[in-house]
């Protein structure tokens, strides 16, 4: 395998760690619970059992996804499939990608999350992500920059 020398938006995962006070089994509740993932993210159908698909009710365009590994409390991985919606088809790339949910109890009884959000198409322009609680941009630079810390509401899970 041959490393390339100027890598591009598609080598570089989007990553996130942060301590949550919740038991993982909460955790993974807020991540795969329809109606808790979609109080922080978006409306969806989502069933965590490996093979399923499930869709987001993305802003312009539903967020096609497939449940590629779920092990209850530690780990959920899904595919991530956006089209810009007919009036954005110009200007908007395709994008596809791969979301990594990583879950480990800590000492304290909480848990540590792992976000992995990688695998993304080639980014021409300026493109703006939001979504479970964090703010992101990724610019033409090819410099992924976080606005804010990844927040979960967890209060209802």
């Amino acid at each position: 395998m041959t490393k390339r020398k100027n890598p591009t938006t598609a080598d570089v995962p989007l990553s996130f760690e942060c301590e949550l006070a919740e038991p993982p089994e909460k955790v993974w509740r807020a991540l795969t619970e329809p109606e808790l993932l979609a109080a922080w993210l978006m409306p969806n159908d989502m069933m965590a059992k490996a093979g399923t698909r499930f869709a987001f009710a993305g802003p312009d365009a539903p967020i096609e996804c497939e449940v590629l590994e779920a092990e209850p409390g530690r780990v959920l991985r899904y595919s991530w499939r956006e089209r810009p919606g007919a009036d954005d088809a110009s200007r908007l790339p395709a994008f596809d990608s791969v979301v990594t949910f990583t879950l480990a109890r800590t000492a304290s009884g909480g848990t540590h999350l792992s976000i992995v959000h990688d695998g993304f198409v080639r980014v021409a322009e300026p493109v703006a992500i939001a979504g479970a609680g964090c703010g992101l941009s990724l610019d033409a630079r090819r410099n992924p920059i976080a606005a804010n810390a990844p927040s979960m509401m967890l209060r209802a899970a």
